[in-house]
């Protein structure tokens, strides 16, 4: 997992310690540039291109057909692209692919400028594509989480504009190239950028082992995101010549619309699953945040394409380019904005925000049209704002929303669905816009209100999950998150508040209990007429140590129970099967509820009468007040975990959350091992006694709860 401080992993090869480095390894302004020259290329080219069309399908020999299928089957490179490059750092060095992702980008972007025919082409298109989206998911997360969190500002704006400043430039670049007539001048352009990605990549290169040699080889998954990316891109560029309701159409893409699905439910229902497709699909703010990117995605087509596509009839490549430049202003104005909230509770605002513009900038366009230019640089201003408020935002909210060893794959499932949105609804709409009416103005300003209806769509559904799920907006905590501790924020589980489920002060994603003994009737007394002790479990050493040390506080056949707390994608507990596979929610639950088990049957032979208990959380230290809660525990007894160097006198993070946050007495036991040596200035028996007064204390203040006599 990458570390602050240590941008890469080293490979370590039985005792040897391969310290494979460039130049300029571990140099945050160096993996930045490298991103941003990885990134462009490709996103500013798929903006740039639609002016270019009639002279590089003229001077290739190409039909309009031809063309449209090209960028179909690279738009569905770019997709699929994601799932493969999570399926490769799983396996092989992850540095080391990111340097053949640059190669191959460099071969496509050298294909595509040098093309002698359509069939070069095409091919130069779909390896930029490819590598544009593994490039993506190599090396954004490393830079997200590799470096203090001091960078996370920086690294939010530079993704922001790398995403969206490219493709807000890609029509003024376009039209520069069409006023001339010319299409390789800028295609060379892109190799050269290529080249620079290649050079940083091999210039920053700090050798990374794979993710996790353990994990399966999910060829089924893989198949599942091409084949379906494939058929659904290219049914919908089979639109240029075809109507929408011919077979050559709706088949592909129905066929390529069911695979994706299909794909999502795989992977939710998988063993061992290669996405994370459970942890954000069943936690309200992941789906939330996807929701908006979807429906943002989805709704700039109408702002952008359509309305550009409707005015070039009136004005030249050019002009056009120049009336959305405004839209690189804007982008580069919300990148900004987003560098400075997004450490702040502000930013769970911002997609909404974002949506808000976007309705409001398809409206302007609908004023604008057919050639109103004030108008249409006010509408290409709002819509630059609007994008870099949504997407990326919304990006970084769902990752926020899960461990950070888990932001990789969450970028994947985002970009895959993101590219299936729009780039499958670009297609769809331009076919609509010129067949509803004969007048394509008339047809774009129809396009452009179902355009407005998606963006409309998209800010009520964030808003109404997060209030279905009681989710609250809250401030950030990137120093747990950037450690790999916790989640950024607690996201309560989808639709909580309606299920009835427990509020989020004390909730967590879901709940099973398991009992080791059966538990006492309703009513019935429990031994010593006192509730509960809850113990915190998570398997280690001091734990079991706490277990067996609150043995010789309590009475003998005190009732207990014994709590694991665990998250998927970080099982948040000690375990000892070497294959589990973190992201497997039901094998992390599994072990935990054995876990869970162990520490009760330790708590049996203690003296208790024990029932072990697993808790899905995140935080941990919210499952175990949850617990404590639902089982009425009159005590929490936890053991703090000590950290080295200068937090080693510190008590754990989740200890003191505990404590915090408890309206129950929360004992702390020593960690030290109660058989070895007592550590100096230790007064053991007094020790004792302050734990005994405390247990009286305890016991006396439940039974005053309970009217009861102590």
């Amino acid at each position: 997992m990458y570390r602050r401080g240590e941008p890469f992993p080293v490979l370590r090869v039985g005792r040897a310690q391969l310290m494979r480095q460039g130049p300029l390894a571990g140099r945050y302004p160096a993996l930045a540039v490298m991103v941003t020259f990885a990134l462009i290329p490709f996103l500013a080219l798929s903006a740039a291109i639609e002016p270019l069309v009639p002279t590089i399908t003229e001077q290739l020999d190409m039909s309009a057909q031809a063309m449209s299928l090209a960028l179909g089957l690279a738009n569905a490179a770019y997709a699929a692209g994601t799932v493969l490059a999570v399926q490769f750092a799983q396996h092989l060095p992850q540095r080391r692919m990111l340097v053949a992702y640059a190669v191959v980008l460099v071969t496509g972007a050298v294909l595509a400028a040098g093309a002698l025919n359509a069939a070069m082409f095409t091919c130069g298109l779909v390896l930029l594509g490819l590598a544009t989206s593994m490039l993506l998911i190599a090396a954004a997360p490393p830079l997200t989480i590799g470096f203090p969190k001091a960078r996370l500002r920086q690294t939010a704006m530079i993704m922001n504009m790398c995403v969206f400043g490219a493709v807000a430039l890609g029509p003024f670049l376009g039209g520069v190239q069409s006023a001339a007539h010319e299409w390789r001048p800028l295609f060379w352009v892109i190799v050269g950028v290529a080249l620079l990605a290649l050079l940083m990549a091999v210039l920053t290169f700090d050798d990374a082992p794979p993710a996790d040699r353990d994990a399966p080889r999910d060829l089924r998954a893989i198949g599942m995101a091409a084949a379906g990316c494939v058929l659904a891109f290219v049914g919908a560029s089979q639109l240029t010549s075809h109507a929408l309701t011919d077979t050559e159409v709706f088949v592909p893409m129905l066929a390529g619309l069911a695979l994706i699905i299909g794909l999502i439910v795989y992977q939710f229902r998988a063993p061992r699953p290669l996405l994370t497709i459970r942890s954000v699909f069943t936690s309200s703010i992941p789906v939330a945040g996807l929701g908006v990117a979807l429906f943002a995605a989805a709704g700039s087509v109408a702002a952008t394409t359509l309305t550009a596509n409707a005015l070039m009839e009136q004005l030249s490549p050019l002009r056009v380019g120049l009336l959305y430049l405004p839209e690189l202003g804007g982008a580069i104005l919300m990148a900004v904005l987003f560098g400075t909230v997004i450490t702040r509770r502000a930013m769970h605002f911002l997609p909404l925000i974002g949506m808000t513009l976007l309705a409001i900038g398809i409206l302007v366009f609908q004023l604008a049209l057919p050639a109103n230019q004030p108008l249409v640089m006010l509408g290409a201003a709002l819509t630059g704002l609007a994008l870099g408020a949504t997407v990326a935002p919304a990006l970084f909210v769902v990752g926020f929303s899960l461990r950070s060893n888990s932001l990789q794959r969450v970028f994947a499932i985002i970009e895959l669905l993101r590219a299936v949105a729009a780039f499958m609804v670009a297609p769809v709409l331009a076919h609509f816009a010129v067949t509803v009416a004969a007048d394509r103005s008339v047809g774009t300003g129809y396009a452009l209100w179902i355009g407005f209806g998606l963006a409309v769509a998209g800010a009520v559904f964030g808003v109404a999950v997060y209030a279905a799920g009681g989710a609250r907006p809250a401030t950030p905590d990137l120093d747990n998150f950037l450690d790999g501790e916790e989640p950024a924020w607690f996201s309560p589980p989808l639709l909580a508040r309606l299920r009835k489920m427990p509020a989020p002060a004390l909730g967590s994603a879901t709940t099973s209990a398991h009992s080791v003994l059966p538990q006492p009737a309703p009513g019935a007394p429990r031994t010593g007429s006192r509730s509960p002790v809850c113990f915190a479990y998570d398997g280690s050493d001091l734990a079991d140590s706490a277990i067996t040390q609150a043995a010789e506080y309590f009475d003998h056949g005190r009732d207990a129970i014994v709590v694991c707390v665990w998250q998927p994608a970080d099982v948040g507990f000690t375990t000892g099967e070497r294959h589990l596979d973190p992201n497997n929610a039901s094998a992390v639950c599994g072990a935990a509820e054995r876990t869970a088990r162990r520490g009760a049957d330790l708590a049996e032979k203690a003296g208790f009468r024990a029932r072990g208990v697993a808790v899905e959380a995140a935080p941990t230290w919210r499952g175990i007040l949850r617990a404590a809660a639902e089982h009425d525990a009159s005590m929490i007894v936890i053991a703090p975990h000590r950290r080295s160097g200068i937090l080693g006198h510190l008590q754990g993070s989740v200890a003191e959350d505990v404590a915090a946050n408890a309206s129950i007495p929360v004992l702390m036991m020593p960690s030290c091992d109660p058989s070895g040596p007592t550590p100096a200035g230790v007064d053991v028996q007094r020790q004792d006694e302050v734990v005994d007064e405390f247990v009286d204390i305890a016991v006396t203040q439940r039974a005053a709860q309970q009217n009861l006599v102590p």
